[in-house]
């Protein structure tokens, strides 16, 4: 199901003195099982972007269709929409509320007035999905570690059963290893189940490694949009709007510039690695064939 936003805009304040352009003239088209990336600096409008796809936010003018159809039409059921489009916030005390994990992850699909054993059964599933052990299905969600939370919101989310996840700056305030177990996660769903994922994230290296294509937002409007080595070959540019590239690119080119033939089209760890160990190799059969 693609949703498609047909030069979009969005005012805060339309009309009064203080009026903003959040988002000018966006086009965007989010196919079928897409992993994107959604980078930008603080103030860019990504966040008003993201509340415009499941209808929380509606434009000033342009329009937003999802499988074909006009999400302004009078018609429209935009409660359906929002469990097709699922959005999980940056922080997830805004979307827990019950008293026992179980409880809070069962509340979406029960408002999709199923049975209660098969919103049991679609909480019990997505809870799992994120790695959420049976033991802490009937702890209170406030008693959670940070990264605990965050399953558990985009486990309410995932029971929903959505066409497309949102995800706003989800490892936001993790360590290390947290981030890492909350991107493996989301990894692991989009591989099993194909939705299409939206990662809204400051982190480039988090994108790099994890999306298929990129879009960058600067002041209310998309600059760049494509596959992340497309997009980080801009790196001057991204530093002039207070991005980059990843660290890997830098370290790469930095190599270069030193004399070592490596290839500096580089994004991630991995890729750094097995080009280095191929120059490497290259370097010790070309002094072996000097010995000889």
């Amino acid at each position: 199901m693609s949703l498609i936003l047909d030069h979009v805009n969005h005012i805060y304040g339309e009309g009064s003195g203080q009026a903003v352009a959040a988002l000018k003239d966006i086009n965007l088209v989010i196919g079928d099982g897409q992993f994107i990336g959604l980078i930008g600096h603080t103030g860019s409008g990504k966040s008003t972007l993201v509340q415009h796809l499941n209808g929380l936010l509606m434009p000033t003018s342009g329009a937003i269709y999802f499988d074909g159809q006009d999400i302004a039409d009078k018609d429209y059921n935009r409660k359906d929409l929002r469990s097709k489009v699922g959005l999980v916030f940056q922080y997830p005390e805004h979307q827990l509320f019950e008293v026992t994990v179980f409880e809070d992850v069962c509340y979406g699909p029960r408002n999709l007035n199923l049975s209660p054993k098969e919103a049991e059964l679609r909480a019990y599933k997505a809870l799992r999905q994120v790695g959420i052990s049976d033991e802490q299905f009937y702890q209170s969600p406030f008693e959670l570690s940070g990264g605990q939370k965050r399953r558990v919101a985009i486990a309410g989310v995932l029971a929903m059963e959505p066409k497309i996840l949102i995800l706003d700056e989800p490892t936001a305030g993790l360590d290390p290893k947290g981030r890492d177990e909350i991107l493996g996660q989301i990894r692991k769903l989009k591989e099993e189940s194909g939705m299409t994922i939206l990662l809204v994230s400051h982190s480039m290296e988090d994108v790099a490694e994890y999306v298929e294509r990129i879009v960058v937002m600067n002041q209310g409007s998309i600059i760049y949009d494509g596959i992340p080595r497309e997009v980080f070959k801009h790196s001057e540019e991204l530093e002039k709007i207070g991005l980059a590239a990843p660290q890997m690119t830098y370290m790469m080119t930095r190599l270069k510039k030193e004399g070592f033939g490596v290839n500096s089209d580089v994004i991630t760890v991995e890729e750094a690695k097995a080009e280095i160990l191929r120059v490497f190799a290259e370097n010790k059969r070309a002094g072996a064939m000097d010995l000889c």
